[in-house]
């Protein structure tokens, strides 16, 4: 097939598309008309022969085809914007926009404590995060990564794990004020606490309490009335004394100095919870990305977590 010059000027088209969501929000960024947004898809597709877009009056998203061809291509795309700006002399900047899909826990407890000093370490980047807790189509939703806790679930993504978080079993003094406190896991079902459960997004049941002493593993069938899915509202639920909690250890050191908060099994720590970041191709991850990631690696090792 003869390559058509036509095809390198309609790519960022369709990735402003995939982008923004719509051919409207594409041409406002791109600086062109809707009609302009609609004639160079057109043209691409002419070009390839085939159809990469359903569109209807409320959404746009990709065919089977068009998200095979966005699969190579767009991370061809991002590459040549690599190889431009490191021939204009920009080379080692980080800039331009990053899009992350991050489930409520991420957002709260890792991203938005350290948000303030990325943002000024990389002052040429605008940074939007897209709060869900699901991860849907990053190609069609044209999102650079994704970042939740949990184990991977089979899918065509890229999983990378970042880190590994302790989850701790507390409560607060609070509780005890009514309770006897636990000197082992089996105490919290022998003697009938109340527990406060967190929901597992992808079960939508609550995650199972197991704890571990080397290579001894126990899992306790706990009861609670209360479910969240929110981890602030479930600290904060756990330090207002209503029952006990697995938390994770993001953040919660002053409280545990404090006794504000308190450690009921530091010899059955829970199984090490994993963080991963998921991309949609294995050929390409945005250097803002990469920029991400390892300031988040880098900024919770003195919280102790390990990679």
């Amino acid at each position: 097939m003869t390559v058509d010059a036509r095809l390198f000027t309609g790519l960022p088209v369709l990735a402003a598309v995939l982008e923004s969501g719509s051919f409207v929000r594409a041409g406002e960024a791109l600086g062109i008309t809707q009609s302009g947004v609609s004639r160079a898809v057109q043209r691409l597709e002419a070009q390839l022969g085939i159809r990469l877009l359903e569109r209807t009056s409320k959404t746009v998203r990709l065919t089977g085809d068009g998200r095979r061809f966005c699969d190579e291509a767009l991370p061809l795309l991002h590459r040549m914007e690599e190889v431009a700006e490191t021939m204009t002399g920009v080379s080692g900047k980080i800039q331009g926009q990053l899009r992350v899909n991050v489930d409520p826990t991420v957002a709260r407890m890792l991203l938005a404590p350290r948000l303030h000093r990325f943002l000024e370490a990389f002052p040429g980047l605008r940074l939007e995060l897209a709060i869900r807790e699901g991860i849907g189509d990053l190609i069609a939703e044209g999102f650079d990564a994704a970042i939740r806790f949990g184990d991977p679930k089979p899918s065509a993504l890229i999983a990378r794990r970042l880190l590994r978080v302790r989850i701790l079993t507390c409560a607060s003094p609070a509780y005890f004020k009514h309770h006897d406190r636990p000197r082992t896991p089996r105490d919290l079902k022998r003697h009938g606490h109340e527990c406060i459960l967190f929901r597992d997004p992808t079960t939508g049941r609550p995650f199972p309490w197991e704890f571990h002493q080397g290579k001894k593993r126990t899992t306790v069938e706990v009861t609670g009335r209360l479910m969240l899915n929110d981890a602030l509202t479930h600290l904060e639920v756990c330090r207002s004394g209503l029952g006990i909690a697995q938390i994770m250890d993001l953040g919660i050191e002053p409280l545990l100095e404090s006794g504000s908060l308190i450690n009921l099994f530091p010899q059955w720590p829970d199984e090490p919870f994993p963080l991963y970041v998921y991309h949609p191709s294995r050929h390409f991850v945005p250097a803002r990305m990469k920029a991400l990631t390892e300031f988040l690696m880098e900024s919770v090792k003195s919280e102790q977590l390990k990679p």
